[in-house]
């Protein structure tokens, strides 16, 4: 090898490794910001412009073996823990939504309750979502899982309509907190039909679940946490960043909020088999 081949190769070598340290700084940042959870292309999509003004050329596929080469990719996980409880009297409401997805914000709505570990016990969290946009409407974090934990997330989520004169259905498991009259009467009063999984299904109400997990696995909420009020905290900021910085994949990589505002994307399903979905016309 020639000295001039050796020199150039060496200055090769520590923009390389330049590049490198700056894109680790630039993972770190978003992640710090976004979620530590935020995933390869997402984390693309957030970083490609700040990329581009360091002056690094670096496509998708070579970002993920960067990525992958650092050990920075990010390992699924898997939750099967259920809080429905659906052995009682209580009337339970036929589902509306079957094979069907919804064409615009607040037509549908879905609701579900997760556990969150804390070192005094098991608190939770109940959650009213948005199916279209993905936005979480209303939530409410306790240390009990009475029927009152979902009326307070559903009345934050009435409270946070954009279009209050759109006919909405409610979509939820068959759960003794849902189908219980207090919370059915209320729903019904300000003019939400309801709707409830018929079969174990695990697409019936998978946005829901999905949510969950997200909140869960990215935003620090399924670590046993100190006590309730501590877990409220969390669960305000990671809810915050869930709707107004977290890109979703589902949503053209736009924010639930976005979306929820714009209306301006064709809905996703999580389902494998998409051919025989039809749009939801209430």
């Amino acid at each position: 090898m020639t000295k001039q081949a050796f020199y150039k190769r060496l200055k090769s070598y520590k923009i390389k490794q330049n590049n490198e340290r700056i894109l680790i700084q630039l993972v770190k940042k978003c992640r710090d910001k976004i979620g530590q959870k935020l995933g390869a292309k997402k984390l693309y999509h957030e970083l490609k412009n700040d990329i581009k003004k360091q002056g690094i050329k670096i496509g998708r596929d070579k970002f993920y073996t960067f990525l992958r080469n650092h050990k920075l990719l990010i390992s699924r996980t898997k939750n099967y823990h259920t809080t429905t409880n659906s052995n009682h009297h209580f009337y339970k409401y036929k589902n509306l939504i079957t094979n069907k997805t919804p064409t615009r914000a607040e037509q549908l709505w879905v609701t579900d309750i997760t556990y969150i570990k804390t070192q005094k016990g098991h608190s939770y969290l109940a959650l009213v979502t948005d199916a279209y946009s993905k936005q979480i409407m209303g939530y409410k974090l306790d240390s009990h899982m009475k029927t009152s934990l979902c009326i307070d997330a559903l009345k934050m989520a009435l409270k946070n309509r954009k279009y209050p004169n759109q006919k909405l259905i409610h979509h939820s498991d068959r759960g003794l907190q849902y189908c219980n009259p207090t919370y059915a009467g209320f729903a019904e009063s300000n003019g939400l039909k309801m709707s409830m999984t018929e079969k174990h299904d695990p697409y019936e109400n998978a946005i829901a679940e999905r949510i969950n997990r997200t909140l869960k696995y990215e935003y620090g909420l399924k670590t046993i946490i100190k006590n309730t009020k501590l877990a409220q905290k969390i669960t305000k900021r990671a809810v915050y960043i869930y709707n107004n910085l977290r890109p979703h994949l589902s949503l053209d990589l736009y924010t639930p909020k976005h979306v929820h505002i714009n209306q301006n994307i064709e809905y996703k399903s999580y389902r494998k088999n998409k051919n025989n979905l039809e749009l939801l016309t209430f």
